[in-house]
């Protein structure tokens, strides 16, 4: 993969469009002494009082993590000015105000605090979601929604798909920016090949990418949709990339049901492997994606995993009751992942290691029938080398080349330092 020329214009072009709101004040935020709050794409849209939307008929793509920092929705807020014409709500998976479960949406229906018409994005591409954004009537679509870090984060693809169907339709493309919660440091793990694209993973990006949304908006553009999208990009101010979320003095909201807290974002990008697998994910526990399982499984899991003595990691024996999902209602032996380290850490070896390890020392592991793991890791290549008997460290390595030339791309479309 290589940087495209017209994705260095469409980097620059939609950087430029957005004037002072997407300028460089979020690359030079100083963060000498204490640092300063982080102001998101919506607070800086706000406070220039919606000049950038000035005259045109707004669609909101969001659900509940598009709040202020007073945890207003920004529907509501942008409802209740008179400065900007919200005409549209567009729900994701789980909905626009996250009243379904893994999988669902809330349909299309009237917003009972707005009146607004809500339409259903979730499982919609192509022309099929274009005609959803003529019907709406709008001629500019937003997107604000917190995303957690990860590639098989599916709204990182409702983005994808929304600036392709945008595109379709001839609509104007606005992202408001949010900090990628477990930072923008660095890009790791496999990369996507094409002929296992899915909902949870449409484009060749990493395992854990290392971007904003807006950053990713940029890539999209200048390098994956066959027809780019007039795209313009509000910026965050005082956001860095090496900042977690507790940083930015922004209120967390679960961007969905098992996401709790950034804790889980944290380790997310590793451990959603094991929805590959017969062992629970520890969904319907309080700590999902922290806690992992089986009916079987002893302590020798975690002492395997321990002995590998990952950096910034370590694992406690642990033993949970499912209330929903894998092993509902029964009470299960396994691990769970304590980060002392988060700087450290990197969370797709980890999985990884757990993934081997898990394999190693418990005799009933077995992956999804579906080899659900390709559509997550991207390729065949991390199910097959396990099953030959390949150790952490030769699975990691055999995407080293791929992720690098990603990296190379990546490095085009970052807008903080």
């Amino acid at each position: 993969m290589s940087l495209s020329r017209r994705g260095l214009l469409a980097a620059g072009g939609a950087v430029g469009a957005a004037g002072a709101l997407a300028a460089g004040a979020s690359h030079a935020a100083a963060h000498s002494g204490s640092a300063p709050a982080v102001r998101t794409g919506f607070d800086r849209l706000a406070a220039d009082g919606y000049r950038l939307l000035s005259g045109r008929s707004i669609g909101l793509v969001t659900n509940p993590t598009g709040i202020t920092r007073d945890v207003r929705h920004v529907v509501d807020v942008m409802h209740g000015d008179d400065r900007v014409d919200l005409a549209a709500v567009f729900g994701p998976e789980h909905g626009f105000r996250g009243t379904a479960q893994a999988g669902g949406s809330e349909g299309r229906h009237d917003d009972p605090a707005t009146g607004l018409p809500v339409y259903d994005t979730y499982l919609k591409s192509g022309q099929a979601l274009a005609d959803i954004f003529t019907e709406s009537g709008v001629d500019t679509v937003v997107f604000d929604i917190q995303d957690a870090g990860a590639r098989f984060y599916t709204y990182i693809w409702t983005l994808y798909d929304c600036m392709e169907a945008a595109a379709l339709a001839g609509k104007r493309f606005v992202v408001l920016d949010r900090p990628n919660p477990v930072t923008g440091r660095a890009a790791l793990g496999p990369v996507l090949q094409r002929e296992f694209a899915t909902f949870v993973g449409r484009e060749p990006i990493s395992q854990a990418h290392g971007m904003t949304v807006a950053e990713l908006a940029l890539l999209f553009n200048g390098e994956f949709l066959a027809e780019p999208v007039e795209l313009t990009t509000v910026t965050m101010s005082g956001w860095r990339r090496a900042d977690f979320f507790d940083a930015t003095g922004l209120p967390w909201v679960p961007p969905s049901p098992n996401m709790p807290t950034p804790d889980t974002a944290l380790v997310y990008a590793g451990t959603c492997l094991f929805e590959g697998t017969n062992l629970s994910e520890g969904r319907g526990t309080t700590r999902p994606f922290e806690l992992l399982g089986a009916e079987g499984i002893d302590r020798t899991w975690a002492e395997a995993a321990n002995a590998l003595e990952l950096p910034g990691v370590r694992f406690r024996e642990a033993y949970f009751a499912p209330t929903f999902s894998k092993f509902q209602g029964k009470t299960i032996g396994g691990v769970q992942l304590h980060v002392h380290d988060r700087t450290s850490f990197d969370p797709v070896r980890t999985g990884i290691a757990l993934l081997v390890t898990a394999k190693r020392s418990w005799s009933g592991f077995a992956w999804r029938p579906d080899n659900w793991i390709d559509k997550l890791t991207g390729s065949a290549q991390v199910r097959t080398l396990i099953d030959a008997g390949a150790d952490t460290d030769e699975v990691v390595d055999a995407w080293q080349s791929e992720l690098a030339a990603f990296r190379r791309v990546r490095r085009g479309y970052l807008l903080y330092r």
